[in-house]
């Protein structure tokens, strides 16, 4: 596993931000370490001690900026106590940090597919303490009856995460919507949905897709995830 970000030295987060750099500007497959060594002003062979691999900058990347966003939501969420209010705060928080030209969540959205193997796994825990993060956050407003029944709270996470995470590919720096105002738009469009109220459809038909599920939602079990 990697280094935790409290314990990296101010050296590896400047070769750390110096390989995000490249692998945003020449992509990840074309990048070499000679030329991270270079963009971080060292030595190949003093990066090599340090990185043996390409594929160990980027898990490394992959975790700080993991880490980074999470920290992010958790303190965007941290004094509010309204549980739809800390979901539209923990979306703005997302969004700003994706849209914010960063080269660390620019490689987090597009390069973390470029591991294999091990590595990928470990990408994959990494994932899953922020989908945690998200999780705690629905299950929270079914708790308190916010949601409505029959809630795939999974599948909810996976359509939101998917959707914030594209707007990243459409919106260009021209657009006059700020990311706050696109998160909360989207939040709105998340909480009430497309068709106005008079045009929903009856309870009854809510009742009936729920029945077409085999159970109820399931808070996953703790320590499922780590």
């Amino acid at each position: 596993m990697t280094k935790s970000l409290a314990r990296r030295t101010f050296d590896e987060d400047v070769v750390l931000d110096a390989a995000a750099h490249v692998f945003r500007k020449r992509g990840y497959g074309a990048a070499t370490v000679r030329e991270v060594a270079q963009a971080a002003g060292m030595l190949p062979g003093s990066l090599h001690y340090r990185y043996p691999s390409k594929e160990a900058l980027l898990l490394d990347l992959m975790e700080r900026a993991l880490t980074r966003v999470l920290e992010l939501g958790r303190a965007a969420v941290e004094h509010a106590p309204d549980p739809a209010e800390r979901l539209r705060l923990g979306l703005r928080a997302h969004l700003e940090a994706l849209l914010s030209g960063d080269d660390d969540f620019y490689v987090l959205l597009y390069d973390w597919r470029s591991l294999r193997g091990p590595s990928m796994q470990a990408v994959l825990r990494l994932r899953s303490r922020y989908e945690a993060f998200w999780d705690d956050l629905l299950w929270e407003a079914v708790r308190s009856g916010w949601a409505r029944p029959n809630l795939d709270v999974e599948l909810l996470r996976q359509f939101g995460i998917g959707a914030m995470n594209w707007v990243a590919q459409w919106r260009h720096e021209s657009d006059p919507r700020t990311p706050a105002e696109i998160a909360d738009t989207f939040w709105s469009y998340l909480a009430f949905g497309l068709l106005a109220e008079d045009k929903r459809p009856g309870k009854k038909t809510f009742g009936q897709m729920a029945k077409r599920r085999k159970a109820g939602p399931k808070r996953p079990a703790k320590g499922g995830r780590k």
